[in-house]
């Protein structure tokens, strides 16, 4: 895991301290889980790290980095939402769930994706929030394939959203997700990760 000191140009004394304060609590309460959800996958779990009072305010911190001109941030199911209400307070801004199909009411905006492992659809209301012309950040966990972001990024275009930035506490490394998210959503979508793995 990346645990050095920032030492990125153009970074306040409390970004920088949030930004190695999460690493530190990223190497030090994250649990991995070989053979999950499938065998020959490793899972990294972040739970321990989110129920951590320190750990969850600098990872919270660390999410807003170079976070300007945000309306709203979208939360990404499932601890995507403890990280996008979270992230959304101290931005002072609103946010909103991108939930897996079947759990809305109707009507809802709808988009099926491709898993690494099946399908899935993700869902946000269609009625009572008019996210047309806002500026979105999407807030996830985990960066892996990208394939989840791409379609919640989507999901938010077609809604008429302006998806301006994704911020994830841990990226995979060696699994394209970056690559997927630039053909995706587009190559100058900023995607901001607070560790690799």
């Amino acid at each position: 895991m990346e645990t050095s000191t920032t030492q990125e140009p153009g970074l306040d004394e409390v970004t920088t301290r949030a930004l190695d304060d999460a690493r530190t609590a990223v190497d030090e309460h994250a649990r991995t889980v070989p053979d999950f959800p499938a065998p020959g996958i490793t899972f990294k779990d972040l739970t321990p790290v989110l129920a951590d009072p320190a750990g969850l305010a600098a990872i919270v911190t660390a999410l807003t980095h170079r976070c300007r001109d945000i309306d709203l941030v979208a939360g990404i199911d499932a601890r995507g939402f403890l990280l996008g209400g979270a992230v959304a307070r101290q931005l002072q801004v609103g946010v909103l769930a991108v939930r897996k199909g079947g759990k809305l009411p109707p009507p809802v905006h709808r988009i099926g994706y491709a898993l690494e492992y099946g399908s899935s659809s993700l869902e946000i209301p269609a009625s009572g929030i008019d996210i047309t012309g806002q500026r979105v950040l999407l807030v996830d966990d985990v960066l892996a394939t990208g394939g989840t972001v791409v379609a919640a990024g989507d999901l938010l275009r077609r809604a008429g959203a302006e998806v301006v930035g994704v911020a994830v506490i841990m990226e995979l490394d060696g699994l394209g997700g970056r690559a997927t998210i630039a053909d995706g959503l587009g190559a100058d979508l900023s995607v901001h990760a607070v560790t690799t793995d």
